[in-house]
């Protein structure tokens, strides 16, 4: 790096290490990894991409936790600025010495967002903070409420950040950027909002740059780099998703010979396995096809995972996928009633779900599935029907939300509208395992709570016979059995997690 080169710190707040420092966001997040690809290829600034949600000594996350006493750490860790984390922040934008700090905030790391960016302004009050991600894309203007952002990025941001930095070096103004709001002197200026980019294709690939640019890049797993993107937008129209008004419902396909080149990267790391964090995997068959059979020809051996609509799955599809080396699938089921699935928009039933399900599994494909409880037209009986789902189901992990309805949103205003949301709604203490959550019109607050906190106990213990079962085979199990240890065997594994 040059003596007077001009440095850009791009930061991923911390959020799950604000409930217990040793839980980690162990990956390298690809709005970071896309950013910092894009400054380096288009600029001449010196970039460090540092995720402050990671620690090298990791554990698994329980749901229980997270809605106990790792909440009082979160809410204690929001207000104490003391904590080990805070100051591994404000030691590296002092070590860094950044004229500019990128950070990447959601909604449920907006407040830990805003900090980070208080810090950035007590070590130097010059230098210019920018905050990008799903939040500003999703509240506009309002990102700026916080004192100590500069500028709001909305939408996409390779481009904008690119046009940001050859402004600021050239000391020029931003009236002519693209998908920004900022301040002007006294003034808040919304600028028109940014195209999309029409080849994704062109993007670079974020594993690439990584060891010249990711802090602490030695203390990661390999396995944090195996995250990639297919596509972008979702076609869907959920109620209570923000992904529309992020990447809107127009989706963009990434070529399948470009996609095969970033895996073939990843596989040049040592990397065996990749997962697509696409919104839904693919989005329509002939995409899906292409892509598979380009993975089968270029990619032998790769195992990998996604995300698919229950609207995809038939037969041939999934053959396809198993044949290509899709090892595990998740599938958004959110509820177990039909009409709560028909509030939500989800444009599938209950029925449909769960042969989705056993089509994935008879396919001896690993089954993640995505629940929600709370909604606002939850009741108690509709309650019980997803809970009835969660156990039935053959699932090897279940992955379970509280109802969040964010800023910006359609579901946001819907409760805003009915007065489950009051005009102080704090943005903090609302994540989609927060205990602070309940936004039924049918069930009260101090009923919802002592209700889910049996889901959550359930599923903790579920997932975590699943995690041991998967550790053994079947034939150690059948072993065990022979030898007349199997009942004594399997009361160990109910004590063991807590059952």
């Amino acid at each position: 790096m040059k003596l007077n080169q001009h440095r850009i710190l791009l930061i991923e707040p911390p959020h799950y290490r604000l409930f217990k420092d040793t839980y980690s966001l162990d990956r390298y997040p690809l709005s970071l990894g896309y950013l910092a690809g894009t400054i380096r290829k288009e600029t001449n600034w010196s970039v460090m991409a540092y995720n402050t949600d990671f620690c090298p000594q990791s554990e698994s996350i329980k749901h229980s936790y997270l809605a106990s006493t790792g909440f009082d750490n979160y809410l204690n860790n929001l207000k104490d600025l003391s904590g080990q984390v805070w100051r591994e922040v404000k030691s590296t934008i002092s070590e860094y010495k950044p004229t500019v700090v990128g950070i990447s905030a959601k909604s449920q790391n907006f407040t830990s967002a805003c900090i980070v960016a208080k810090f950035v302004k007590e070590v130097n009050d010059q230098t210019i903070v920018i905050v990008g991600g799903p939040h500003p894309s999703m509240v506009e203007s309002d990102v700026l409420n916080c004192p100590d952002i500069d500028v709001g990025v909305r939408g996409e941001g390779e481009n904008t950040i690119v046009e940001l930095l050859n402004a600021i070096e050239a000391r020029k103004k931003f009236d002519d950027i693209r998908g920004i709001v900022y301040r002007k002197d006294t003034q808040i200026v919304k600028n028109a909002p940014r195209e999309f980019l029409e080849d994704l294709d062109s993007l670079c690939f974020p594993h690439e740059s990584a060891p010249e640019v990711l802090k602490d890049y030695d203390q990661y797993p390999l396995t944090a780099f195996r995250n990639i993107f297919a596509t972008r937008g979702c076609p869907y129209n959920c109620f209570f998703c923000g992904s529309r008004k992020i990447w809107n419902r127009s989706v963009r396909f990434r070529s399948p010979e470009n996609v095969v080149r970033e895996i073939k990267g990843l596989q040049k790391m040592g990397l065996r396995s990749a997962h697509f964090d696409d919104d839904t995997f693919g989005v329509n068959k002939k995409y899906i096809n292409d892509l598979c059979n380009a993975l089968i020809i270029h990619c032998p051996g790769l195992k990998w995972s996604s995300e698919i609509h229950v609207k995809l799955v038939d037969e041939q599809t999934i053959s396809l996928m198993k044949t290509a080396g899709c090892f595990s699938i998740l599938i958004g089921i959110e509820s177990g009633n039909n009409e709560i699935l028909k509030e939500m928009r989800k444009n599938i039933t209950i029925e449909e779900a769960l042969s989705a399900c056993e089509i994935i599994k008879k396919h001896g494909i690993l089954l993640q599935a995505f629940f929600i409880v709370g909604f606002p037209q939850e009741t108690e009986d509709t309650l019980n029907d997803t809970v009835a789902v969660m156990k039935k189901l053959n699932a090897d992990d279940l992955i379970y939300s509280i109802f969040t309805p964010y800023p910006g949103t359609e579901a946001f205003e819907f409760c805003k509208e009915r007065g489950l949301i009051s005009d102080e709604y704090d943005v903090s203490l609302y994540n989609h395992q927060s205990p602070a959550n309940c936004f039924c019109i049918n069930i009260r607050p101090e009923r919802f709570r002592r209700l889910v906190s049996k889901i959550e106990k359930m599923i903790d213990r579920k997932n975590s016979l699943n995690k041991i079962k998967q550790v053994f085979s079947f034939d150690t199990f059948r072993k065990i059995q022979e030898l007349g240890i199997g009942k004594s065997f399997q009361k160990g594994i109910r004590v063991f997690i807590g059952k």
